[in-house]
C-alpha cells in the first residue's frame, strides 16, 4: 500500500515526506485495519513534520506516517473485534487508544490520560491508504455522512466541540472566535447551535467571507487593527475561544472577555497577563471524550454542521501543508489516498 511517511522533520523545503510501498496491514489484537478514504491535514502535522516539537517527544519514531483525523471503510478485523465488520465506514481521531483505567479515563477525560497513543504522532497514522486503529476507538459513520467529506470532524470538529462546551453558552451570552480556520470555522457553527450572539475574529478574505456564510453575527477584520480593542469598547463578550495560533491573539482575546467571562485557547500561545480582579477563567482545551465525538458526528448527520475543505491526492500532502503554511487554507484540506 502507498503510504506518505515523515523521514526526519525538517523545514518543508528540505523534503522530509516521501511517498513510499509499504506492506498490507494485518490487525492485531483489538485493532481494525481501514481502507483509508480521506485524511485531513491539520496545522499540528506541519508542527510536527517541521520538527517544531521534537523536544516534546514528537514524532515518537521516524520514519512515520502522519495525519490524525480519518475516515475509511474497515477491510480487516481481529478475531476479538465484534462489533464492527468489514465493510463498515469508520472514522478515527487524534485520540487513538488510552488505557482506561486512569482517573482520567473512568471520569470522561480520557483525552488528559497520561499512557494516551495519538494518531500519527506516537503510531502510524493516515496519510497513506491503510491504517491500523483500535476498534474500541473507531467511530461507526452515519449513513448521512459522505465518507470523505467527514474527515475532518475527527479533529476540527471534536476540538470545536469541546471548546464550545467549555465556553459555557447560552441564548443570552455572546462569544467570540479567534480564528476562523479548521478548527475555528466549525467552532463559529457549534457555538450558534447554543442560541448565543457569535463573533468572527479574523483576517478579511476568504475567511471573512466563510464567516459569513457560516451565519456569524458580527465579523471582526483583525487586519484593519486590534480586534480585542474594539470589542473591548463595545462591551465586550461573555467567551471568547481562540484557535489563532498567536500570543497576540491570546493577548486580544483575555482584553475582549468581559469580566467574568471565559477565555478558551486551543493554540500554543502564552497567556500574558490577566487582570485578577476581573475574576476572568483561562483554560486550555483539548479534543474531547469519545461520547463528544459521537455527538459530534450525530449534529452532523442532521445538517445543524457542515465542514468547507478542499481536497487533494495524497501524493500532494507536501503541497497540502505548503498551503497552510502560507494561510492559503479557507477551511480545511483533506488528502484522498485513493483518488
Amino acid at each position: 500500500m502507498k503510504a506518505v511517511v515523515l523521514t526526519n522533520p525538517a523545514p518543508l523545503s528540505a523534503r522530509p515526506l516521501a511517498v513510499t510501498d509499504r506492506a498490507e496491514l494485518r490487525p492485531g489484537p483489538g485493532e481494525i485495519v481501514i481502507d483509508v478514504a480521506a485524511c485531513g491535514v491539520c496545522r499540528s502535522n506541519l508542527h510536527m513534520v517541521e520538527g517544531d516539537w521534537v523536544d516534546g517527544g514528537v514524532p515518537a519514531f521516524t520514519p512515520i506516517v502522519p495525519g490524525h483525523e480519518v475516515t475509511g471503510t474497515v477491510s480487516a478485523v481481529a478475531p476479538d473485534v465484534t462489533h464492527l465488520r468489514v465493510g463498515d465506514r469508520v472514522g478515527v481521531q487524534p485520540l487513538w487508544s488510552t488505557c482506561g483505567v486512569c482517573r482520567y479515563c473512568r471520569s470522561g477525560a480520557e483525552q488528559l490520560c497520561q499512557s494516551k497513543h495519538i494518531t500519527g504522532e506516537t503510531v502510524d497514522g493516515g496519510y497513506a491508504e491503510q491504517m491500523l486503529a483500535k476498534a474500541a476507538h473507531a467511530y461507526p459513520l452515519p449513513d448521512a455522512l459522505d465518507v470523505a467529506e467527514a474527515a475532518p470532524l475527527f479533529c476540527p470538529g471534536i476540538t470545536a466541540y469541546g471548546a464550545v462546551a467549555k465556553a459555557r453558552l447560552t441564548p443570552a451570552k455572546s462569544v467570540a472566535v479567534f480564528g476562523i480556520g479548521g478548527v475555528g470555522h466549525m467552532a463559529l457553527q457549534f457555538a450558534k447551535l447554543t442560541g448565543a450572539e457569535t463573533v468572527a475574529v479574523t483576517r478579511g478574505g476568504s475567511r471573512q467571507s466563510l464567516s459569513e456564510e457560516l451565519g456569524a453575527d458580527r465579523v471582526v477584520d483583525a487586519s484593519g487593527g486590534d480586534a480585542g480593542e474594539v470589542l473591548h469598547k463595545a462591551g465586550g463578550v461573555d467567551a471568547t475561544l481562540v484557535f489563532a495560533p498567536s500570543d497576540d491573539a491570546v493577548r486580544q482575546a483575555v482584553q475582549a472577555t468581559k469580566p467574568g467571562g471565559i477565555i478558551v485557547i486551543g493554540v500554543h500561545a502564552n497567556i500574558g497577563a490577566v487582570p485578577f480582579p476581573e475574576e476572568k477563567t483561562v483554560v486550555g482545551s483539548l479534543l474531547g471524550s469519545r461520547q463528544m465525538m459521537r455527538e459530534v458526528l450525530e449534529i452532523a448527520a442532521t445538517g445543524r454542521v457542515r465542514v468547507v475543505a478542499d481536497a487533494l491526492p495524497l501524493d500532494r500532502a507536501a503541497d497540502a501543508l505548503a498551503r497552510l503554511k502560507r494561510g492559503e487554507v479557507r477551511g480545511r484540506l483533506v488528502l484522498l489516498p485513493r483518488a
